[in-house]
């Protein structure tokens, strides 16, 4: 990685792996002007997984899809954000156990959010029901 200042090579001085949210946080310093900075790094998953839907049809992942599905029924929350960035971590986790051959069926990632949002606020599993059946 480069520097965010200088454009120079950096190296790790610290790391350390986010269980909950499948990251690693790590802290870098510039090799160059000295600068220390924090990163976090996360799998991507779009090229990965790709969701079958009813149709047959084959696409990328898309995390900021599901994070933006599961912030929209969390908007009634002020801590809506932080909540379905959450959310979405905990779905990812969980549609892990259930991708075949990098492929995850659609109504699975509804089924397995839907379950998470009814553990977490009765109102946005209302809400997300309503749009994704």
């Amino acid at each position: 990685m480069v520097c965010a200042q200088c454009g120079s090579d950096t190296q790790v001085i610290n790391s350390r792996h986010q269980r909950r949210s499948n990251q690693v946080w790590r802290r870098r310093q510039c090799l160059s002007c000295h600068l220390v900075f924090t990163t976090e790094e996360q799998v991507d998953y779009s090229g990965l997984w790709r969701v079958a839907s009813s149709k047959a049809s084959l696409r990328p992942f898309s995390r900021d899809k599901l994070l933006l599905s599961l912030y929209k029924s969390c908007e009634h929350r002020k801590t809506a954000l932080a909540d379905a960035s959450a959310l979405a971590d905990t779905v990812i986790k969980k549609l892990s156990d259930q991708v075949t051959d990098g492929v995850v069926q659609k109504q699975s990632i509804v089924q397995v959010s839907l379950v998470a949002l009814r553990r977490f606020d009765s109102v946005a599993s209302t809400h997300y029901l309503a749009f994704h059946t």
